[in-house]
């Protein structure tokens, strides 16, 4: 009867510890793979940002009036692909230069040599800030009466899509190996619970039980594990996105807690359906599995 008992209590431990085990496993896994997600995410927004703030000046002619430009100003706000314009005037031109030098340079020309001109300062929305669309819309603004010049830096412009370009691809890349990496990693951690209890499948199974009778308790635990290592893994990253904007204020621009929330319930789904699938798949071999194969 003793023997029974320290028995059972032995096989309570080994099931006990095999459910935390599980449980950390995919905490662990989910947490990377959602830390993964969240430096993407902010990567893309990092990207969007440095393209968004591109310079773009739309010098005017000397002789152009003011309605004309604030006119030019409220066109390019309504277009599409227009994110900001800011009208500069010439004497707010000069104010910015003077700050610059530390001195008035004005003194030294005189008042009527004035070099610098009005002008508008446009931004445009990331999916624009490409040289093909900025040469289309370039030509488009000197063709326009009173803009004198174009200036932006076309080689800059080209350098900084190309090296996002390439940072986007080794992120993604990256992100669909860990993505597999992750899968087999839960996969195998649930398979090495359910041999655990490979006993328990086959005398349920030996005493007449159904294969759905016997699956569905043990699905529903893998879901529940999935469950749980998922929140864990959320709480974890929630922390660590927090503390980062703590220490780095700056990031604060970069937050789009829409996309986060999409992030974490991506997180969370992966975590159940990960789990429950690798549960039901693992369950269905010692189902089939004869006798004396469970001894291997």
């Amino acid at each position: 009867m003793a023997m029974v008992l320290h028995e059972e209590k032995h096989t309570k431990r080994q099931l006990t510890s095999s459910y935390f085990t599980s449980i950390i496993s995919i905490t662990l896994v989910l947490f990377m793979l959602g830390l993964l997600g969240l430096i993407v995410l902010h990567a893309h927004k990092l990207s969007e940002y440095i393209k968004e703030n591109i310079g773009f000046e739309i010098i005017m002619q000397e002789d152009v009036r003011e309605a004309g430009i604030i006119q030019l100003q409220k066109t390019l706000d309504a277009t599409p692909a227009v994110k900001s314009t800011e009208y500069i005037s010439q004497q707010e031109a000069t104010n910015r230069l003077t700050q610059d030098l530390g001195e008035d340079f004005i003194k030294w020309l005189g008042e009527d040599e004035n070099p610098l001109l009005p002008s508008i300062d446009v931004r445009f929305k990331a999916a624009w800030a490409n040289n093909d669309s900025l040469t289309k819309i370039e030509s488009q603004l000197l063709a326009y009466p009173g803009v004198k010049e174009v200036f932006y830096q076309k080689s800059l412009v080209h350098l900084i899509n190309q090296n996002l370009r390439r940072i986007g691809i080794v992120l993604s890349a990256f992100s669909f190996l860990l993505l597999i990496i992750s899968i087999a990693l839960i996969n195998n951690t649930i398979r090495l619970s359910i041999y655990s209890k490979r006993f328990l499948i086959k005398s349920m199974q030996l005493v007449g039980a159904t294969a759905g009778f016997i699956r569905r308790p043990f699905v529903w635990s893998g879901i529940l594990q999935g469950i749980i290592g998922a929140l864990v893994a959320l709480l974890l990253l929630a922390t660590v996105l927090y503390t980062t904007l703590q220490n780095i204020p700056e990031l604060v621009i970069l937050q789009d807690f829409n996309l986060v929330f999409i992030v974490f319930g991506i997180v969370f789904v992966l975590g159940i359906a990960i789990a429950g699938i690798s549960t039901h798949v693992s369950i269905g071999k010692y189902l089939n599995a004869k006798t004396d194969k469970l001894f291997a």
